[in-house]
C-alpha cells in the first residue's frame, strides 16, 4: 500500500474517563488503515468537577496506561504522533504535572512530543472529521454528538462544506454522576435533578448549533457505542457489529430508561459492558435521552447512527495536514 510521508502515525485521545490510542497508515487517498486500536478506562477526571485538580492516583493510572502505549508505538515503528486532552484537562487548576509526565512518557518515542489541550472548538472539528468519513453524504447535514466524561460536543456539518456549528457543552456521563447520581440504583429525586442539570447544561449547545437543519444523528465515543451494543443484544463487545448500526429513538428511549433504573451489579452483568463504565452510564443514558428528545421535536429524527470512529480518527487524520 503506498504511503504517504507522514508514514505510520498514532493519535491518543485522553478525555476525562478514557485514554485511547488509534496507530495506523494513510494511504495516498488521505485514508486511515488500522494497525492498532485501544482503549482503557483511567478516569483521568475522577474528582476534577468537586475539587478543580487531578488526583494522584488519576495522574499514576494515566502514566501506567500512557507508557504501555509508548511501548507498543515503538515497537510499531510509529513515525509521528499527536496526543489530545480534553475536558478534564482543560478544568485541572495542577495541569502542569500531567503536561510533564506526558512529555516524559512520549518522548521515548518522538523527540519533543507532548499532550496538547484543544479548544472546544477543535475537538468539534476533529470529532466530526473522524464520524462521517465513512457515511454517506446524502444523508447530511450530519449531527454529529460525541458524549465523553466531562463534556459533550454537538457539532453540525456535512462531508463537503466541513463543520458550520459547533459548541461543547460542560456536562458528561461522569460529570452528571458525581454530580446527581449518588444512590445504587439512582433514587427517582436524583434522576429529576440530574434531568434539569443536563437540559441546563445542553441548552447553550443547542441554542449554539441549529440542529433543525440535520438530517440525521450520528453518536460516537463510549456510551453511545455500548448503547449500540446492547440495543444490538450482543453477547460481547463488537466494533464491527456496532460500527454504522442504527437505533430507533424510541428503541434508545427504552434502553436507556432500563439502564437509568438498574443497580451496579446489573450493569456489570450485562455481556458488553466495560467495568470502566459501570457506574457512569445510567448518566451518560440521561444526556442520550435528552438529546434524543430534543432532536425528535427540533429536526424530526428518528434514529442514531452510532460510528466506530470519532475524534481519535480525526486525531490520526490531523497529522497528515500538519
Amino acid at each position: 500500500m503506498a504511503l504517504t510521508p507522514t508514514g505510520r502515525v498514532a493519535g491518543i485521545d485522553c478525555g476525562t474517563n478514557s485514554i485511547r490510542l488509534l496507530i495506523a497508515d494513510v494511504d495516498a487517498s488521505g485514508r486511515l488503515r488500522d494497525v492498532h486500536r485501544e482503549m482503557r478506562i483511567v478516569r483521568l477526571g475522577e474528582g476534577v468537577d468537586a475539587t478543580g485538580r487531578f488526583a494522584p492516583a488519576a495522574l499514576e493510572r494515566t502514566r501506567v496506561a500512557l507508557t504501555d502505549y509508548a511501548e507498543l508505538m515503538a515497537a510499531q515503528g510509529v513515525s509521528r504522533l499527536r496526543m489530545v486532552a480534553t475536558s478534564a484537562t482543560r478544568d485541572a487548576a495542577n495541569r502542569d504535572e500531567f503536561f510533564a509526565m506526558t512529555a516524559q512518557v512520549l518522548g521515548r518515542v518522538v523527540a519533543g512530543a507532548v499532550a496538547e489541550v484543544i479548544t472546544g472548538e477543535q475537538e468539534a472539528q476533529l470529532t466530526f472529521r473522524g464520524a462521517v468519513g465513512e457515511l454517506d453524504a446524502a444523508e447530511g447535514p450530519f449531527v454529529v454528538v460525541d458524549l465523553g466524561g466531562g463534556s459533550t460536543e454537538v457539532v453540525l456539518g456535512d462531508p463537503v462544506a466541513g463543520v458550520s456549528a459547533g459548541f461543547s457543552a460542560d456536562v458528561g456521563c461522569v460529570r452528571i454522576t458525581e454530580r446527581c447520581l449518588h444512590s445504587d440504583p439512582p433514587t427517582a429525586p436524583e434522576i429529576a435533578a440530574a434531568r434539569a442539570v443536563v437540559r441546563e447544561l445542553l441548552a447553550e449547545a443547542l441554542a449554539a448549533v441549529p440542529v433543525q437543519h440535520a438530517r440525521t444523528w450520528v453518536g460516537v465515543a463510549g456510551t453511545m457505542t455500548t448503547l449500540s451494543a446492547l440495543a444490538l443484544d450482543l453477547d460481547e463487545y463488537d466494533s464491527a457489529a456496532i460500527h454504522l448500526s442504527r437505533i430507533t429513538l424510541s428503541e434508545l428511549t427504552a434502553l436507556c430508561d432500563r439502564l437509568i433504573a438498574m443497580t451496579r451489579a446489573q450493569r456489570a452483568a450485562l455481556g458488553p459492558m466495560h467495568p470502566g463504565r459501570v457506574d457512569v452510564i445510567g448518566g451518560g443514558a440521561i444526556v442520550v435521552q435528552e438529546l434524543a428528545r430534543f432532536l425528535a421535536d427540533r429536526a424530526g429524527i428518528d434514529e442514531l447512527v452510532v460510528s466506530e470512529h470519532d475524534i481519535l480518527d480525526g486525531i490520526a487524520l490531523s497529522i497528515t495536514a500538519r
